[in-house]
């Protein structure tokens, strides 16, 4: 991704130390960053400088990550949520994303990772701030809603670029089913899930992907974009 100035980040962790490495490493990487070391900081700050991104702890003083989430998501949906947790345990997964968190990492957690999961972000949530995103063999730009690859536009259906985009910016990620149809066709889409077959299917004739090494299926797990 390329270096983004202007983009806000709000850093909330009770532990000094990691919110001074995080904050001196996402400020030379050119993010606009505050920090909060409880809650309710969390919230006023958040209120004030109107974050695109907050990275937010799970265990903190006054109150806990789940409900800064819960609060901060039913005033300011936009907002992006990752969420750092010590406990790999799916219970405090589901509940962080049930309450809105947009992602998660469980602690400890290298910061090359949180830097993509930021991106990710980014570029599914706000990408007006991008405009053109280039990864591997593939650039996207969602204003003109184009995707080119290998210097070549591809011929696609809104589905089919919606689906391709999704892919691609979370490449390296495994993306289940459930997940695809929630966030390609929307959380009341009525239809099976085979439909999400039928267009990966269509997306590797497209691509020229005979031998599924560019979009990959794991079973029982879903579809994970490898960029050669």
């Amino acid at each position: 991704m390329k270096l983004i100035k202007g983009v806000k980040i709000l850093l909330v962790d009770d532990e000094p130390h990691i919110l001074q490495f995080l904050e001196m490493g996402l400020v030379n990487e050119g993010y606009e960053v505050k920090t909060a070391s409880d809650g309710i900081a969390a919230i006023e700050t958040a209120e004030k400088f109107a974050p695109h991104v907050i990275i937010l702890d799970v265990m903190m003083p006054e109150l806990d990550g789940f409900e800064v989430c819960k609060r901060i998501k039913e005033t300011s949906e936009h907002i992006a949520v990752i969420m750092l947790t010590a406990k790999d345990e799916v219970r405090d997964r589901v509940k962080g994303l049930t309450l809105g968190a947009d992602d998660y990492l469980v602690k400890p957690f290298s910061f090359d990772e949180l830097l993509a999961r930021i991106g990710a972000r980014l570029r599914n949530q706000f990408p007006d701030l991008l405009g053109e995103v280039v990864h591997g063999p593939f650039r996207i730009d969602d204003r003109r809603k184009e995707i080119i690859y290998m210097d070549a536009p591809l011929t696609l259906s809104p589905t089919e670029y919606e689906l391709l985009k999704f892919l691609v910016l979370n490449h390296g990620i495994v993306l289940s089913k459930p997940m695809i149809l929630d966030r390609v066709w929307s959380y009341d889409f009525g239809g099976e899930e085979n439909i999400v077959e039928v267009y990966i299917r269509s997306l590797r004739d497209k691509l020229n992907d005979k031998e599924h090494r560019l979009i990959r299926t794991l079973r029982g797990a879903g579809y994970r974009m490898d960029l050669l």
